[in-house]
């Protein structure tokens, strides 16, 4: 092996047994600290889920009995922004067991409703759907 130059660092090949440490990427810690309410926060209480964000990271897919549509009805993808028609804000539809999906609860005003397989938070005061979770049953 070559002695090391002066003013550039010395590289030497992995060693057998030994797992090989890379340098941190320029501009970024490489480890982030643990933030509060997130796993390895300390505290153990888990984020509140931020509508649009998709899916928590603590989120698992839960089974239930079929969903039974109204009349005149069958599946549709919505999206944040549309409007849930009334139908669907009443208690045939809301889903109140959140915590077995690790969404946690609706914020006041708001209501988690179930559609087929998916999960919609919607704003009861003016129906407009605020965050939605594909493939939350199944």
């Amino acid at each position: 092996m070559r002695p090391p130059q002066p003013g550039r660092p010395e590289v030497r090949p992995p060693q057998p047994g030994r797992p090989e440490v890379r340098p941190p990427k320029p501009g970024r810690p490489e480890i982030q600290p643990p933030q509060p309410g997130r796993p390895g926060g300390g505290n153990g209480v888990r984020p509140p889920h931020r509508p649009g964000q998709g899916r928590p990271p603590n989120f698992r897919p839960i089974q239930r009995p079929p969903f039974h549509y109204p009349h005149g009805y069958r599946y549709r993808r919505w999206s944040i922004g549309l409007l849930l028609p009334r139908i669907f804000l009443s208690t045939a539809y809301y889903f109140g067991d959140w915590n077995s999906l690790g969404v946690g609860a609706p914020p006041r005003g708001y209501r988690w409703v179930r559609y087929g397989p998916d999960l919609l938070l919607v704003r009861t005061r003016d129906r407009r759907i605020v965050d939605v979770i594909y493939g939350a049953f199944y």
